[in-house]
Parts: structure tokens; C-alpha cells; sequence
């Protein structure tokens, strides 16, 4: 998700990280124990007056799958779930009335499992996860999940009504 972020305009910085869990400064081998509670997510800083909240969580959930608990693709366990972490009462009511809107819609053919939760704790992950695809791009992984998300980016990011 970072790489697709990364590529909108408004975003302003996009940093891998974890978050969710109770373990204080987790490394990534404790996270892919699913032992820490924490979920692999990135936090994000826009500038709402090029980008909205709103189109933001409209990419999110085209951009993965958030109708499966604790799994994206291959990668299996809780540290994989369906997550949005808010730091305002405002994101937060955006972003349970987006789920409400999209489960009514049906767009996808299973309701969200998305969580919801307040952002209690936001550790950044270690520097090789910092701009992975920019530095990987001909690995495997991003190949065959990063590039298709791309892509798809590139086809659905017109079909928004507006990105503010």
C-alpha cells in the first residue's frame, strides 16, 4: 500500500509501520508472529486541500481486500487484517459511514471487516521496509501484488468523482 499511496497527488509522506498491538517498538519478526497484536499499516500525512479523507479510504478499500479477516492475498494472520486507525472523531465517522455505504452498495460480494479503532500507538518499521517497492521492484512480491495495484490505481483513480 505504500507504493500507491505514495503515487497519489496530496500525499505528503507515507511511512511503513505497526501499529494496534501492546508490544512497545516491535521489529518485524515479533509483528509476523502474530503474537504482538499489532497490524502492518502506513501512516499517512496529506495535504485534504489536493487530497480528501474521503477519496483516500475510497482507494484504501478498492486497493486490498477488506471483506476477508486477517489475510490480504497470500499473507495470513492478524498482522494482515483490515484496518483503519483514526486520529480525529471526524475520520472516524468518515470512515464507518464509507463501510456502511459500501456494504448497503454491495460493491464487493462479502460485507467489510474493516476495524475501525482509534490510534493509540504507531511504531515505524525498519528502514528496508521504507520505500520497498522504489528499491525492489523487479522482486517477486512486486511483481505479481505491487505492480497489479498499481495498475489498477491507474485505471480506478479516474473513475473517482473528484480526488478532493
Amino acid at each position: 500500500m505504500e507504493a500507491v499511496f505514495s503515487s497519489l497527488p496530496g500525499v505528503t509522506k507515507v511511512e511503513p509501520g505497526y501499529a494496534g498491538g501492546h508490544l512497545p517498538n516491535p521489529a518485524y519478526r515479533q509483528v509476523c508472529s502474530g503474537d504482538t497484536g499489532h497490524a502492518e499499516v502506513i501512516r499517512l500525512k496529506f495535504n485534504s486541500a489536493v487530497v480528501s479523507y474521503a477519496a483516500l479510504l475510497d482507494i484504501f478499500f478498492q486497493m486490498h481486500d477488506p471483506t476477508t479477516p486477517n489475510r490480504q492475498g497470500d499473507d495470513i494472520g492478524t498482522q494482515y487484517r483490515s484496518v483503519i486507525f483514526y486520529t480525529t472523531p471526524a475520520q472516524k465517522t468518515q470512515a464507518e459511514a464509507a463501510i456502511a455505504t459500501l456494504d448497503e452498495s454491495a460493491v464487493f460480494p462479502k460485507r467489510i471487516v474493516t476495524e475501525v479503532l482509534p490510534l493509540s500507538n504507531f511504531y515505524v518499521a525498519e528502514d528496508y521496509h521504507r520505500n520497498y517497492y522504489a528499491s525492489n521492484s523487479n522482486q517477486p512480491y512486486c511483481r505479481f501484488v505491487i505492480q497489479p495495484k498499481l495498475a489498477k490505481l491507474k485505471e480506478y483513480l479516474p473513475k473517482l468523482r473528484k480526488i478532493t
